[in-house]
């Protein structure tokens, strides 16, 4: 794995959190009932503090939504425990905190901090699954036979220990070294398992490296990360858990899912003819996401290619149903039904989400509270979702036109991503595309006549902070 950093001088966030409206803190009264929930924490019935959870997220991490325990069933196959952060025994049905939570929808990560769904006295405290301390979870038991298919799930509130908070860059050493710890020692194995069942029904997945802000000293470094295989491996229990949930919402007529439409033929049939020129061999009977899963990124034409495959996935939407069934359930990048239930920390749905399951799966109604809310979540989903993805661009086109700011004129090696095609109406476009630029790792427009796949050198002509605009052109 090869990760990438550019140091970058100072940066002030603030004009982007002004531009997007975000909060800076919470209302006193609704701090206040986050302060006195944390001073009193829920203690759920059902002592499951034996199982010795752990938790895997990026370094650094406080809001830990997920700590799993893997193991083998007996008579065989896995079973798989995810302890999932329980926010609704924290949040005061109809009080300021949780008028407040709705207002957010999502928590919103920028380098100089986050806005937080839930005050830090529990997203960061006596909410989050953090090692050593008690904490009240909603708890997926799921059995898998040998070939990772379902077989039975178990669901209850319960109270739970994490026994280590473990990162991905930690977790995929030991997995290298060949010295997992016992609670996740099956996840390589599982992964695997979970991924190769997913490509088999059609699932696609990008692998696309993260690009992020982060603090170095004084100043913040641009850095480009490809995905680790244990966060993919991870990523599966999460999705594991989602079509579960799905499953229980669909049997009991009622829920909110995540959905996408399946890729378009016509839009496949675009993306073979992509793959021509760009080398991609691609042979009959094999499906998208079995092609993506094969390339590596860090090539340029096949860069290219998965920049192309992009375009399939577009179209997610939360969808709500009580009785009548969604015409359309299933989400076209998991290739089945499924919903968010493993981030309430983080994400509203995934509240109101596992009480609908909770209820279902419990053979009670669904709680009147919960009923009404559904309806509501798609529009408040999509509003912050919509700002979540303008500050998450917002941060990287900052930095990278406070980084180039004074390189101006300057001439760089960059892979062609994307070319610029005729628009809907046939009008001609000026002729440009998208490049990755290798030193310092920025992606951005450039104009000229560009190859797609190749490699090229490209003139720096604009790196405007204030606009956070940056521009190449064909050297």
């Amino acid at each position: 794995m090869v990760i990438r950093r550019v140091l970058a001088p100072r940066i002030d966030f603030g004009a982007l959190r002004r531009e997007l409206g975000l909060p800076e803190s919470f209302p006193p009264e609704a701090q206040r009932e986050a302060e006195q929930a944390a001073a009193a924490p829920p203690t759920p019935a059902v002592d499951r503090t034996d199982v010795p959870f752990v938790t895997v997220d990026p370094a650094g991490s406080r809001d830990l939504d997920q700590a799993m325990h893997l193991a083998r069933r007996p008579g065989g196959g896995f079973r798989v425990r995810y302890a999932i952060a329980d926010t609704a025994a924290h949040v005061p049905a109809g009080g300021a905190l949780e008028a407040e939570i709705w207002r957010r929808g999502q928590t919103i990560y920028l380098p100089d901090g986050n806005v937080p769904l839930h005050p830090h006295t529990l997203s960061e405290g006596a909410a989050s699954l953090l090692p050593d301390v008690d904490r009240a979870a909603v708890l997926w038991t799921i059995d898998l036979d040998a070939d990772g298919g379902t077989v039975a799930v178990e669901l209850e509130r319960a109270r739970v220990r994490s026994r280590a908070q473990l990162d991905y860059v930690r977790v995929q050493a030991d997995a290298d070294a060949g010295r997992l710890p016992e609670p996740i020692a099956l996840l390589p194995r599982l992964g695997a398992l979970l991924t190769a069942r997913g490509l088999r029904r059609g699932a696609v997945n990008l692998p696309l490296p993260e690009q992020d802000v982060e603090p170095d000293g004084d100043g913040w470094r641009l850095v480009l990360r490809p995905p680790v295989p244990m966060e993919e491996h991870n990523a599966q229990i999460s999705l594991l858990t989602g079509m579960a949930a799905a499953e229980i919402m669909l049997a009991g007529r009622i829920g909110l899912l995540r959905t996408m439409p399946a890729p378009k033929p016509e839009a496949v049939l675009r993306l073979r003819a992509a793959a021509v020129p760009l080398g991609v061999s691609w042979p009959d009977g094999v499906g998208v996401g079995e092609i993506l899963a094969g390339l590596d990124p860090a090539r340029p034409r096949e860069a290219a290619f998965v920049d192309q495959a992009a375009e399939l996935m577009r179209g997610a939407a939360y969808t709500a149903f009580d009785g009548e069934l969604p015409e359309q359930p299933a989400h076209g990048g998991v290739a089945a039904a499924y919903a968010h239930v493993t981030a309430p920390l983080r994400r509203l749905a995934d509240r109101y989400a596992t009480e609908v399951c909770l209820a279902l799966h419990a053979g009670r109604p669904v709680p009147d509270q919960v009923r009404a809310a559904l309806p509501r979540l798609p529009e408040v989903m999509t509003a912050t979702d919509r700002t979540a993805g303008a500050a998450s661009r917002g941060t990287i086109e900052l930095a990278e036109a406070v980084l180039l700011e004074h390189r101006v004129g300057e001439v760089f090696d960059a892979a062609v991503l994307d070319v610029t095609v005729p628009s809907s109406n046939g009008r001609p476009r000026p002729p440009g595309g998208t490049v990755a630029v290798d030193d310092p790792p920025v992606r951005a427009r450039c104009a000229g006549e560009l190859p797609l796949g190749e490699r090229v050198r490209v003139r720096l002509v604009t790196a405007d902070p204030t606009r956070r605009t940056v521009l190449f052109e064909r050297a």
